[in-house]
C-alpha cells in the first residue's frame, strides 16, 4: 500500500490487533486506537509505546477524514460508533489479516495453518531462521525466544512468515482469516472441527480449508499432515494446480525423559517432546527447505528451540516432580498433549487439568469430542466457571454431564474457584507430573502453592 501514514484500530486492544498496531508504529506511522476494555499484557505494550487510548469507549470524533486506513478487530460490533463514522466518511476499512495482505502483496507469503499446531510450527521456523540468518517479515500467535515481537512487517524482507487462522476476519468480514493470504508456499497441520459458533457443522468447518487450499498462487506449494485422513482426504480431492508434499514425523528416540533427534550426523537432542511435536518439526523442516535451508542446517538450529509460549511450557521442576501449562482448548490439542506428556514421563504419574474455556467447549453438543481425551493420565479435573457460560448466554452443563462426555475413570469437575483451589492443594507431587491446559486462565486461581511445592520435591 502507497502513501500509508495515519491508521486506527478499533478494537486496539486485541492480541493480533495490539502486536500489528505495535509493528505500524515502529515502522513510523501514525497510529492511534481505540477500545472499550484493554488487559494485560496487551494494556502495558500499549503503555509502554504511548498507543494506550487515554480513556475507555468509543469515539467518532477519533475517525478523521485523513486516515488513511481504519483497522477493525473481531471484538467490535456492527453498529460501533467508530465503524459507522469511518463508513459515513467512506474512509478505507479493513480487517488485519485483508490490512495485512495489502501490505504484503509483493513479498512470498508462507502460511501455516491447521485447526492445532500451526503456532509450534510457525514458531519452529522462525527459529530456524533466525539461527540460520534469513531475515524474514512475520506474524504469530505466541512469543517466539530470540524474537523481540509477534508481528513485524518491515516490507523489507523477500519472505513474510505467517500463521493462519480459520476464525472469521473481522464483524463485517465473515471469511476465514487465512483466504486473505494467497500464499506461495503453504502449510496444513490436520483438520479438526473446531468454533462451532461460526461452524455448525464439522463439514462447513472443513469447507473453508478447501477453501485455503484453492487460495493457494497456482504453481505454489501445500504441505500437509499425511497421518491426518480428514485432510488427505481434501487435498486429493482439490484440484487447485499446485504441489502436493505429504509430511509424516521425525524419526526420534526417548531415552529417561530425554528426545534425540536420529540424523545422519548422529542423535541430537531436543528440547520439545511429543508425538505432536515430532510431526510439527517435520512440518517445520519442509517449511524451512522451501526457503532455503538445509537439513544439516535445520537439525542443528532446531536443537536449540524451547517451544512457543504457552505452548508445553514447563512451568516448575523439582528433584520427582514437573509442571507444564498448555494452551490447549480444542479435543485435538488436549489429547495429543496428555498423550505426549505420558509418553515422555511414562515412570511417573501424570496429572492433567483441563479449562472448558472457549465458545465450542462451552457447548454441551460439542463436548463428546472431548471423549477420553484425557484418558492417558492417572488424575485428571476438568474446571468451568458457570458464570461464564451465562456470559456467552449458554445454557448451563452439568457436571454429571461432563463426566460422561471426557469418559475418564478418575475425574473431577470443579465449578468454582474455591474448589479448585482446594482440590491443588491436597495434591500429591512426589512422582508427578502435572500438565494444566487453557485458553483462559483456570479463573484466575494461583498455582503458586502448587508450583513451590514441586520444586521442592
Amino acid at each position: 500500500m502507497e502513501h500509508l501514514n495515519k491508521v486506527h484500530f478499533i478494537a486496539i486492544g486485541g492480541s493480533a490487533m495490539h502486536s500489528l498496531a505495535l509493528a505500524l508504529h515502529r515502522k513510523g506511522l501514525q497510529v492511534s486506537g481505540s477500545d472499550d476494555a484493554i488487559y494485560s499484557p496487551s494494556k502495558e505494550a500499549l503503555e509502554a509505546s504511548g498507543l494506550l487510548p487515554h480513556a475507555m469507549g468509543w469515539f467518532p470524533e477519533k475517525i478523521l477524514a485523513d486516515l488513511d486506513a481504519v483497522i477493525l478487530g473481531m471484538h467490535a460490533r456492527k453498529d460501533n460508533p467508530e465503524l459507522v463514522e469511518a463508513q459515513k466518511k467512506g474512509l478505507s476499512i479493513f480487517s488485519y489479516p485483508e490490512f495485512i495482505a495489502k501490505i504484503t502483496e509483493h513479498q512470498t507469503r508462507v502460511v501455516i495453518g491447521g485447526s492445532h499446531g500451526k503456532t509450534t510450527i510457525t514458531a519452529m521456523v522462525l527459529h530456524v531462521l533466525k539461527q540460520s540468518d534469513i531475515e524474514v517479515d512475520y506474524l504469530v500467535g505466541a512469543t517466539v525466544q530470540d524474537y523481540d515481537h509477534s508481528v513485524e512487517l518491515k516490507g523489507t524482507a523477500d519472505f513474510v512468515v505467517l500463521e493462519g487462522d480459520e476464525y472469521l476476519s473481522s464483524p463485517i468480514d465473515l471469511r476465514s482469516k487465512f483466504l486473505w493470504y494467497t500464499p506461495q508456499i503453504a502449510l496444513l497441520s490436520g483438520i479438526a472441527w473446531d468454533h462451532v459458533n461460526v461452524f455448525p457443522t464439522a463439514e462447513s468447518y472443513t469447507q473453508t480449508f478447501d477453501a485455503f487450499v484453492n487460495s493457494i498462487t497456482p504453481g505454489g506449494v501445500l504441505v500437509y499432515q499425511e497421518a491426518d485422513a480428514p485432510l488427505v482426504d481434501l487435498v486429493d480431492n482439490n484440484s487447485n494446480t499446485i504441489r502436493k508434499e505429504p509430511y509424516g514425523k521425525v524419526d526420534c528416540t526417548v531415552i529417561n525423559g530425554q528426545t534425540f533427534l536420529q540424523t545422519d550426523e548422529g542423535p541430537i537432542p531436543l528440547q520439545v517432546f511429543g508425538e505432536h511435536n515430532m510431526q510439527n518439526l517435520a512440518g517445520a523442516q519442509w517449511i524451512c527447505q522451501l526457503m532455503g535451508v538445509d537439513a544439516e542446517e535445520f537439525n542443528h538450529a532446531i536443537s536449540s528451540f524451547r517451544g512457543a509460549s504457552g505452548r508445553l511450557e514447563l512451568l516448575a521442576a523439582g528433584n520427582t516432580s514437573l509442571a507444564f501449562r498448555d494452551f490447549a482448548h480444542a479435543p485435538s490439542k488436549v489429547k495429543a498433549t496428555t498423550q505426549a506428556v505420558a509418553q515422555q514421563f511414562d515412570n511417573k504419574q501424570l496429572c492433567a487439568g483441563f479449562e472448558l474455556h472457549t465458545f465450542s467447549s462451552l457447548t454441551s453438543e460439542f463436548l463428546d469430542e472431548y471423549k477420553q481425551s484425557l484418558q492417558p493420565a492417572d488424575q485428571a479435573f476438568v474446571y468451568y466457571d458457570p458464570e461464564a457460560l451465562i456470559q456467552k448466554n449458554r445454557p448451563a452443563i452439568a457436571p454429571e454431564t461432563i463426566q460422561q462426555a471426557f469418559d475418564h475413570p478418575n475425574l473431577s469437575v470443579l465449578t468454582s474457584r474455591e474448589e479448585l483451589s482446594h482440590y491443588l492443594r491436597q495434591l500429591e507431587v512426589s512422582e508427578w507430573v502435572f500438565l494444566l491446559m487453557s485458553s483462559g486462565t483456570f479463573g484466575g486461581v494461583s498455582f503458586e502453592e502448587l508450583m513451590a511445592k514441586i520444586k521442592s520435591a
